[in-house]
């Protein structure tokens, strides 16, 4: 009988030990998160949000803008990681299609480029290097030189957003991680073999849109675009009534773009902004410096000529 009461009494204690009946033998702790601390997560429906997008996609008419610019070349799947310096730069963008932007070097303000984009033709003026680079926008042309793939229309995709047709399909998520909620749109292109457009990404603590990803033929992720830092557009507009009668009244001050495709990726920060502006078309022509190298710059191969 005393063996039959050891064994139990054994057997007793290492089940409460187990179960943290045990004095400092807890297996689990709770913790509760005061009020103040908790994220916020909002909740909307697919078409208060395609009602939300679009209207940023239809009020955006044109971009008026000081930025600083910041390259990255290469990644880790290229081997080569190459940081560029700041550029700060004057950008113009107006719909449908048209965009100039003009890099100057900090401090001494030359410039370090001066390209255009009509949405079928783009022009790029390197005076360091006496080029100037002509070719179609959609030219699937990869410089073995990253930083040489940036063109001005990537920047136009990242500005100037596509509006969501109504007869385009629609898929609505979910979508969490360890930081933060989301719910994602899904746009989806038609034909032979449906496959996806882009994504539209809205941050579930504000509703805001946070991130823009546009895919190629075959599922190719063309670019991947990050906005934040949503900012009223009263602080600094100087025609403020512009933008807020198309129903406008903030606007993202931090985007970074991807291009894992032309392995480069560029940060851009806004200093000054305005937005709907009359911008002459003047202001979107670039004629070939004189005694510069035009450069065509064509499917796979580059034709020069003096």
């Amino acid at each position: 009988m005393s063996r039959r009461v050891l064994a139990w009494t054994i057997c007793t204690t290492l089940v409460g030990i187990s179960f943290g009946c045990g004095r400092g033998a807890a297996v689990s702790t709770k913790t509760t998160v005061p009020p103040s601390v908790k994220p916020v997560v909002k909740d909307a429906t697919r078409e208060e949000l395609l009602d939300s997008y679009n209207r940023m996609a239809h009020g955006v008419e044109s971009v008026n803008a000081t930025v600083e610019l910041r390259p990255t070349a290469g990644s880790r799947y290229s081997g080569v990681i190459e940081e560029y310096h700041e550029v700060k730069a004057f950008l113009l963008a107006v719909r449908p299609a048209e965009i100039r932007v003009i890099g100057q070097a900090p401090v001494v303000g030359t410039t370090v480029f001066d390209m255009v984009s009509d949405g079928e033709m783009f022009r790029v003026s390197i005076p360091s290097k006496n080029k100037f680079l002509v070719g179609r926008v959609n030219a699937e042309h990869a410089s073995s030189k990253p930083i040489e793939n940036l063109r001005p229309q990537h920047l136009l995709e990242a500005l100037l957003w596509p509006e969501v047709r109504k007869e385009e399909t629609v898929l609505f998520e979910e979508s969490n991680d360890e930081a933060a909620r989301f719910y994602v749109l899904t746009v989806l292109r038609g034909g032979y073999r449906t496959e996806i457009l882009r994504k539209i990404w809205f941050d579930r603590a504000d509703l805001q849109i946070s991130r823009l990803q546009s895919y190629g033929p075959r599922g190719a992720l063309l670019s991947d675009v990050r906005v934040s830092d949503w900012q009223s557009l009263l602080a600094d507009q100087e025609h403020p009534a512009g933008a807020a009668a198309n129903g406008i009244t903030s606007f993202p001050r931090a985007i970074r773009i991807d291009r894992p495709h032309d392995d480069y990726r560029l940060d851009l920060q806004i200093t000054k902004l305005v937005l709907n502006e009359d911008l002459p078309r003047e202001r979107f022509k670039l004629d070939q410096p004189a005694g510069s190298e035009l450069v065509r710059v064509g499917e796979g191969a580059e034709d020069k000529q003096p």
